[in-house]
């Protein structure tokens, strides 16, 4: 159990509540870890966080879930996500696809961004958890059009998709609130053969993995707070 993870409050966010129950079992009601169920896409998501912002303001928020795979990765393995990409916010215009920065309605470093992209900025933090930290997109609906596989393959150079995690990354670095993004791969990214998916392996390695970087946190010193 965690009673009091160095008296900080944390915000546990996910999608949905199976894919972080096991952390919830875990952690049980005495806790500084508040679970926040967000719903579906980075729309919800983002209205979620900010509505228990402003209720209660915690010092880092931990948004955890599964996710699609470009890059041939097993299932189960856990990442932390660097860096979002609104990969799907634009226009597909004489067979290529245009951002809303290649339109020029948004500029690449405007706040926000940095280079088009959501930077987590708290290196020591994604060090913390030990993991791969990789470049994510977040879409409104899940890819499986092989043109756009590519493009977003070539043009991203993702290793993982969520519909939720530019939601957190937008929220964290806007309201200045430390944030980590961890996701476990579930499945590769293309036709949707579930009987290659593997959920069970990824909510097990990545609630593993959330319970791990918790007893991290207890120890450390919160260095990680100020961004590199």
């Amino acid at each position: 159990m965690f009673p009091d993870i160095c008296s900080m409050h944390i915000l546990l966010a996910s999608a949905t509540t199976f894919e972080i129950q096991p952390t919830i079992e875990y952690l049980g009601e005495k806790t500084t870890v508040t679970p926040l169920i967000t719903g579906i896409g980075s729309l919800a998501t983002a209205w979620s966080l900010m509505s228990q912002i402003r209720g209660t303001r915690p010092d880092l928020i931990i948004q955890a879930g599964i996710a699609g795979c470009f890059t041939g990765r097993q299932p189960g393995e856990v990442v932390a996500v660097r860096e979002e990409i609104q990969a799907d916010l634009g226009v597909w215009e004489e067979g290529s696809f245009k951002t809303t920065f290649d339109l020029r309605l948004t500029g690449l470093d405007e706040a926000p961004f940095s280079g088009g992209r959501l930077v987590n900025p708290h290196e020591r933090l994604l060090a913390l958890t030990g993991l791969d930290a990789v470049t994510a997109i977040t879409v409104n609906e899940i890819t499986t059009d092989p043109v756009r596989i590519k493009w977003y393959q070539q043009n991203t150079s993702a290793v993982v998709e969520s519909m939720e995690g530019a939601g957190l990354h937008f929220v964290g670095l806007q309201e200045k609130i430390p944030f980590l993004q961890l996701r476990a791969i579930s499945n590769d990214i293309g036709v949707r053969d579930k009987t290659k998916w593997n959920i069970r392996a990824a909510i097990t390695n990545l609630n593993e993995q959330l319970i791990t970087l918790l007893a991290k946190l207890k120890r450390t010193n919160r260095n990680w707070a100020e961004p590199n």
